[in-house]
Parts: C-alpha cells; structure tokens; sequence
C-alpha cells in the first residue's frame, strides 16, 4: 500500500477526531479533555508521552529503529473566546468558545502523522517529536513556555516544522515563503483618569471622552506621518470604553489596540511614541494617563533552506503548479520562538472550498474548512519526517 492510499485509509478517523475537537474546544490552558483525548491516541499508537507540558501541552516522541537526529512537529491546540454560528452536526457544545482559526484540524493532521509514521517507524533513522501546544492564541502563548521547559532537548531537535490551515487558499494549494512570513503582534491599553460630573456642566469636569477622541486621532499619525509608507505596519484602535448613560460624564476611559510590524525596532519607537504623545495630550487636558504595551509573538520566519525543502516536498504530493508563495501577513504566530530556536519552516495548506461553502475567514464565528484538506497536510508532514530521517 503507498503513502496516499495509507492515508485514503485512515482519513475518516482523521475527521472524526477533528470534528470531536470541534464540539468540544477549550481556551488557551485550559485544554484538559482535549490534551487527555490527545495522550490516549499517543499511546494508542505506541508513543512516548511527557504529559502537562507548558501546564496543558503534550509532548509525544516516536524513536525510530536506528539513531538518527531528530526533528519536531508543532500542532497548537487551543479554541477562541466566540460563539458558533454554523449549523453543522460537529457544531461547537461549549457556549461562547469555537475553535475558528483550524487548530482542530491541526491537531487532528498531526495525530494522522502520528498514525502513520508510527506504522514506519522501522524506516526511520532518528527521532519524530511531537509537540501538542496550547494557547497560541492567548499571548505570551505557549509556544515559549514549551521551548523552556526542554521540549527542544533530549534528544536535541534539529528541525522544527509546522503547517496552517488556510482558508484564503483554495484546497489542493499550498503556499510558502523564505524569510519573513508573518508580523509581530503587539497590544497595549492606555488608561485616562479624567474628572467625572454632570453632562450638563463640563466646564466643571475633566472630560476623558474629548482625550480620548484626540488620542486616537493622533495615534493615527505615527502610521501615516512617522513610518516609511513602503514599510509594512499598522496600528489599530480597536476597543474604546467610557462611560454608563447619557447625561454622566465619566471619571474614566480605556483604549486598547495593537500594533503589527515586521521589525522589533519600529514595535519598541512605536511605543515609545504612543507613551509621549498619550501622556502628553493628557497633559493638555489634566488627565493622568496610564500606558500598558505588551510585545507579543516576534515575527515568524522561516529558514530559506527548510522553506525550499518544504517547497520540494509539496511538489511531490500536489505539483508545482499549486504552489504559491505566501504572502505576508500581519497577523501573529507564536511557532516563531521555534523558529528562532531552531532552523524549520511553516507553510500554509489551503482549505477553502467554494462550492461546499468553506468561504469563511479565520476568527469568523461561521468559519469551517474543508476536510480533506487534512490529507494532504498529513502527506506533507510524513513526507518531511521520511526525507529527514530515511
């Protein structure tokens, strides 16, 4: 039996493994019944298994017949805070959490590879890792916290690997990038502590609303006026809050936003720019004002020889002509303390299908993928251990 048909074989448990993590999401640490539903597969299938890694993360080892180096294959593991709007059989059961970004079928991809490279592990000259990761999309994430509880070592890792459902890209088609593939995401609130009174008489309060009406307008020129127009960057207000009812002026108000960038010496001058033109406009007001920023995930970027690698794998399983090199995202990945650790690579597997409706983006409370797009991510990543290791 080759490769694909082994797969063709498995691929119904795959689903169902993915549709049970569906109805059943947990937030960021606090994926239990998911990391036990994870452990049992493992040792199902013959592998070591280091429990409570990074407090809900799982770390399982395959050894193959002879020493060999080793390599490591990251699935994140967590659901978002949203509430499901699809009306599908596998629909989410617990209130107000979703997984919406594709980890269910990341984690059910991985647990595929698991499966079938276990039926290999005679090919095999070293070590396939395995590493479950909780909260990606909770920063600081989980990703770090793995890294430092040794999941690297022992036996050292090499080569670390991950792949990303994406429904931008049509199912069949994988795009990857060398270099820089995705931003780092930063988030920070501003506080302002103004001076509450009646609606009807501001000349006797300190207004937090006016302050923070200006402060957003002004943030608003660091983008426009301070950053090189062909340097990739944003920054979005994107929560405000003040205020009960209508005739109150309130004492105080909240702003937070994030910023994205390419660069951690434009996120570290972009916050100290929003920390003096913050304070200072409260300045003008009377306000005190308060900044919180939180570097997040640093850029992801992907080794250029293990991109390519990874770009001659997939023109085995699909053909070049469904490869396509990924475009930058702003958006924030936290496999890029892997990739800062070790040499590897992330590529992005298509998942949309139009005429079965898989239209939806990521963090869309109507997103869902198409199935058999695990397949191939499964081919992938078996493909990648065999080139490695045989």
């Amino acid at each position: 039996m080759n490769l694909k048909e082994m797969i063709k074989e498995i691929l119904p448990e795959v689903i169902e493994l993915r549709r049970s993590f569906h109805m059943y999401p947990e937030l960021g640490f606090q994926e239990y019944k998911t990391s036990e539903k994870i452990v049992s597969y493992l040792e199902k299938n013959g592998i070591e298994v280091r429990k409570n890694v990074a407090k809900t993360g799982v770390l399982g080892i395959l050894r193959g017949k002879e020493n060999g180096k080793t390599i490591l294959f990251r699935a994140d593991i967590d659901a978002l805070p949203l509430e499901e709007l699809n009306n599908v059989p596998y629909k989410s059961k617990h209130k107000g959490v979703m997984h919406a970004c594709g980890h269910d079928g990341h984690t059910a991809i991985l647990l595929g590879t698991v499966k079938i490279l276990s039926k290999l592990r005679d090919q095999l000259k070293g070590n396939v890792k395995f590493a479950f990761q909780p909260a990606e999309e909770l920063p600081p994430g989980g990703a770090e916290l793995m890294i430092k509880e040794g999941i690297l070592e022992n036996p050292y890792v090499e080569k670390v690997y991950a792949l990303h459902l994406w429904n931008l890209l049509p199912k069949g088609k994988i795009a990857i990038r060398k270099g820089v593939f995705c931003a780092q995401a930063d988030a920070f609130t501003i506080k302002i502590k103004g001076k509450g009174g009646h609606g009807s008489a501001p000349h006797h309060t300190i207004d937090p609303v006016i302050v923070t009406v200006n402060m957003v307008q002004a943030l608003q020129a660091i983008p426009s006026r301070e950053i090189d127009p062909l340097t990739p960057f944003v920054l979005s207000v994107c929560k405000i809050q003040s205020g009960n009812t209508f005739n109150v002026i309130p004492e105080e108000a909240e702003i937070q936003g994030t910023v994205r960038s390419f660069d951690r010496k434009i996120a570290e001058k972009v916050r100290d720019r929003i920390k003096t033109i913050s304070q200072k406009i409260g300045e003008a007001f009377g306000c005190k004002v308060d900044l919180e920023y939180q570097f997040g995930y640093p850029p992801g970027k992907n080794d250029d020889h293990e991109a390519e690698f990874v770009k001659n794998i997939a023109k085995e399983v699909i053909g070049e002509d469904n490869i396509e090199e990924m475009t930058p995202s702003m958006g924030g990945e936290d496999f890029s303390y892997f990739l800062e650790e070790r040499p590897g690579a992330m590529f992005f597997l298509g998942s949309r299908n139009e005429e079965k409706g898989f239209i939806q983006p990521h963090h869309s409370a109507y997103f869902d993928f198409d199935e058999e797009a695990m397949a191939i991510g499964i081919e992938m990543f078996v493909r990648i251990a065999l080139q490695n290791l045989i």
